[in-house]
């Protein structure tokens, strides 16, 4: 079934559906109405004398100003013109896609007064893979993702620049071939179409989408790495954390008794002397758990904002539009620089587990090779884990706590989501490589507990593992073997569940 723009609930799993082509979308008759109305309403704000912001005055600073109805059109394009002053490199492709995804939804909504029209040509670029070119460096996060948006829309102008496939087409040459007129904007569609956390929202779907596999990934590969150390399945007992409800610590200890399940190879020593587990062991679903916890919170707020109308002003009838601070970033960008912290200590505490396995304890060969001396073995893959681990602290300032005043002191309060936003997915980034890292290291260790075997899903992933790196047995260059890693974690190649 479609997803029905303005109807439907939109959500971080749809919106990453339409974006690959797997979900389809309409717009229903009840949303056109709505859109409809709402043009009408900022058609009649325009004709009046009255002084309303973004409609017929000039914007931030020069909301004092009034504008002439003959004025109007030029107006709101010389808002996209000036405002696409972006910098930077091009941000993925898919960001792109997202950001007009969550765009049409919003302007769906019917509170923003843009024509229909609008909103249909934003939709052929969605539907058409014509997506434009976005610098990624800009956005205060504030008045809306002004400068990123800007760069998003001027396509619709015939300014701007698509992507066609890997390769960047001047947007006039582009709508030409496709036999597509630029658009002439009016009262207070540019307004509509600039105004928005879209470039904040984006990378926050996009980030929970990566997240939400590596949270599970953490698990898998923290399982891997008991069972190659010998480690105890005491501490994931139902009952201990039942005391201790944490949502995501029972989520976590849950799947590890999954992947722990007929485990042999626990099994065989379950009895064994040892008391307790070093804490990135024993405290997985401690650790895991809060990361959850943050994943969750911000998944909650992000689908708030994919259903929220974020532009300004609001149009509520022919009479009153509000201008507020809808457009205000706060929200998510408190919420993403939380999720970057604990998207962080996945890292963290993995890079410890991949120390306790080359440290030669409980039955392992230090560096986890039989052959040491000449061989370095594993010594050397986690010093990047602990660069990694680094990295990802320095990237935990939070921008949310800062703010810089713009706009002649206007806008004297900003959100810096943009940067939060951009951040978050660099961390994730530096999770998947210190995980794939992880996840070898575990593979390898779990060689010395044969002829145990593990249980069926852990079994399938160290197979999935030797299809691709080969057990080590004496050095080799190890750069193609952690490349093979990585891929298999960014193609989601390990069974999870």
């Amino acid at each position: 079934m479609a997803f029905r723009y303005g109807f439907d609930k939109l959500t971080v799993n749809k919106a990453i559906a339409i974006a690959e082509g797997k979900l389809s979308t309409l717009i229903p008759k009840e949303t056109i109405n709505r859109v409809n109305e709402s043009r009408k309403k900022v058609e009649t704000i325009a004709t009046r004398d009255k002084a309303v912001y973004g409609i017929n005055t000039g914007f931030g600073p020069l909301c004092d100003v009034q504008i002439t109805p003959e004025e109007t059109n030029k107006l709101q394009e010389n808002l996209l013109i000036t405002h696409a002053v972006g910098v930077g490199h091009p941000i993925d492709k898919k960001l792109s896609k997202i950001m007009m995804i969550c765009k049409v939804h919003a302007l769906c909504q019917g509170f923003s007064g843009v024509r229909l029209e609008l909103i249909q040509r934003i939709l052929y670029f969605i539907n058409n893979d014509l997506l434009p070119v976005v610098p990624e460096q800009g956005s205060v996060g504030a008045s809306g993702d002004l400068a990123p948006l800007s760069h998003l829309f001027l396509p619709l102008l015939g300014e701007g620049e698509f992507w066609i496939n890997d390769t960047i087409s001047p947007a006039r040459k582009v709508l030409k071939k496709h036999n597509l007129k630029p658009l002439q904007l009016q009262a207070k569609e540019g307004l509509g179409l600039i105004n928005g956390t879209q470039f904040i929202l984006a990378h926050s779907i996009v980030g929970l989408n990566k997240m939400n596999y590596l949270l599970d990934l953490a698990d898998v590969a923290g399982a891997m790495s008991i069972e190659g150390y010998k480690g105890s399945a005491s501490p994931f007992k139902k009952a201990l954390h039942t005391i201790r409800p944490f949502k995501g610590n029972l989520k976590v200890s849950k799947r590890m008794r999954l992947l722990f399940k007929n485990s042999q190879n626990i099994m065989s020593h379950e009895n064994c002397e040892r008391v307790q587990d070093p804490y990135s062991m024993r405290c997985i679903p401690q650790v895991h758990g809060a990361s959850r916890n943050a994943y969750y919170h911000l998944k909650r707020l992000t689908e708030i904002e994919m259903n929220s109308v974020t532009d300004n002003p609001i149009v509520l009838s022919d009479t009153e539009a509000i201008s507020g601070g809808n457009f205000h970033g706060q929200p998510l960008a408190m919420a993403i620089d939380y999720a970057s912290i604990a998207a962080s200590e996945l890292g963290n505490i993995s890079d410890r587990r991949c120390y306790l396995l080359i440290e030669g304890k409980y039955g392992l060969p230090r560096l986890l090779t039989t052959g040491g001396g000449l061989n370095s073995g594993f010594m050397i893959p986690q010093y990047t884990t602990a660069s990694l681990v680094t990295e990802n602290k320095s990237l935990c300032f939070p921008p949310s706590a800062d703010s810089i005043p713009t706009s002649l002191g206007q806008e004297d309060h900003v959100s810096m989501g943009s940067i939060s936003g951009r951040k978050f997915n660099q961390i994730l980034e530096n999770i998947e490589k210190i995980l794939a890292i992880e996840l070898m290291y575990a593979a390898q260790a779990m060689e010395f507990r044969r002829p145990n075997r593990f249980s069926d899903l852990q079994e399938k992933n160290h197979k999935i593992i030797r299809d691709n790196v080969k057990k080590l047995e004496e050095d080799r260059l190890l750069k193609d073997d952690i490349t093979a890693m990585i891929t298999l974690v960014k193609t989601k190649s390990f069974i999870v569940k």
